[in-house]
């Protein structure tokens, strides 16, 4: 089976979106403000994006808030072309472990990373669908540990059930992870080294040793 380009297929949906004249609403999944920083600079020029920010999966609520934070405050400090607005989603870690239930062994990027994804964008999409939104994408693959395929996968079936355009991507291609990088140093952003649930922070303590 031929391998997808995402950025492709983003590309031209942004060339028709500049081409239209008009500015939709895009409804953007954010996992945190490094993820969030490169995908605002560059989608920003072609929506108006409220940014979601829904992760039942980080864990301690200390660490969700201190993301929280900081996705405020990127929004405050950073020029963007049009405005963007942030809507907190419910702090609900008991559904990500509902979830995962029985999957704590599985590797990071494996069926449980997987679930967790399917459980994000199905939050976003049914949030997008009450308040009417155009489109709908998440800034998870922006990651080199995300698969892009999946979450694009996810996407297009979400996108036919909830009947919403999603946007494909694969942030991270063309420099994008790293503009991120750069992105985080200049607004000195908290980058934390693993994806927020305890099992991704369990990996990154095992790699340091």
């Amino acid at each position: 089976m031929q391998k997808v380009n995402y950025q492709k297929k983003m590309e031209e949906e942004l060339t028709r979106v500049e081409a239209s004249g008009r500015t939709p609403r895009l409804f953007l999944h954010a996992c945190c403000a490094p993820c969030a920083s490169y995908v605002l600079e560059l989608l920003s020029r072609y929506f108006s994006i409220t940014l979601f920010y829904y992760n039942p999966n980080i864990a301690p609520q200390d660490e969700f808030e201190k993301r929280t934070q900081e996705l405020a405050r990127l929004l405050q400090e950073m020029p963007l072309v049009n405005p963007v607005q942030l809507l907190v989603g419910e702090y609900c870690p008991e559904r990500f472990c509902e979830a995962v239930r029985g999957l704590e062994k599985e590797p990071e990027g494996g069926a449980r990373c997987e679930i967790c994804y399917r459980l994000r964008l199905l939050e976003a999409f049914s949030e997008a669908k009450k308040r009417g939104f155009d489109y709908v994408t998440t800034t998870l693959s922006i990651s080199p540990l995300k698969k892009a395929e999946k979450l694009n996968a996810i996407g297009k079936e979400l996108s036919e059930q909830f009947g919403i355009p999603y946007l494909f991507s694969d942030f991270k291609k063309k420099g994008g992870y790293q503009r991120s990088i750069e992105l985080s140093c200049a607004y000195q952003l908290y980058r934390q080294n693993f994806c927020g649930c305890v099992f991704s922070k369990a990996s990154a303590q095992r790699s340091e040793r």
